[in-house]
């Protein structure tokens, strides 16, 4: 099985120019021929830099969001609520931690992208293209679209099955930590 960084280069490459290759299966030999093995890793840093922030800004803030907005946005108490009202919370509250998980992946993402598709590229080479400021900026509110939506719908279907299970949906409550520490 091949690593997710040579997976990504092939991707960005497939997706940037037409023709190159149809998948996977016919652009890593084509890849790796035209820019050899190492060429496959020169996105690992950016791609570490865009899935670690991604990553940690959904977990850290979607249960503080849905905590906010029950707080701050639901009249009702959430016990009081129907769960279909939990699980519209529970999708903003994950759209609103996209936007999050959006803004501070993006400069990274960006960089992915530029270094995966310019032969030879470099982070310098990137910012003398794109600009420190297009680095931000550059399809953000595109970004902010999709990924808001992708997860959304991740932790709407992430408390659609907790629901299911017959476990309550994010927020609202005191935490199983906040019991704990008052026994």
């Amino acid at each position: 099985m091949l690593p997710l960084c040579p997976m990504e280069a092939v991707k960005v490459r497939v997706q940037t120019q037409p023709g190159f290759a149809r998948g996977l299966s016919d652009g890593f030999p084509k890849f790796v021929k035209s820019e050899g093995a190492s060429g496959l890793y020169k996105g690992i840093v950016p791609l570490w830099g865009r899935q670690i922030p991604y990553t940690m800004m959904k977990f850290a803030s979607f249960e503080t969001i849905v905590e906010m907005l029950y707080k701050y946005a639901i009249p009702t108490p959430k016990d009081q609520c129907s769960k279909q009202l939990q699980l519209g919370v529970s999708f903003a509250g994950g759209y609103v931690a996209g936007v999050f998980c959006a803004i501070v992946s993006h400069p990274a993402d960006n960089l992915v992208s530029f270094l995966n598709n310019a032969k030879g590229a470099t982070v310098g080479d990137a910012v003398k293209s794109i600009g420190l400021l297009g680095l931000f900026t550059r399809g953000l509110p595109l970004r902010i679209v999709m990924i808001g939506t992708l997860t959304g719908a991740q932790w709407g279907i992430y408390d659609a099955f907790k629901v299911f299970v017959g476990l309550p949906t994010t927020g609202g409550g005191t935490s199983a930590a906040t019991q704990l520490t008052k026994a």
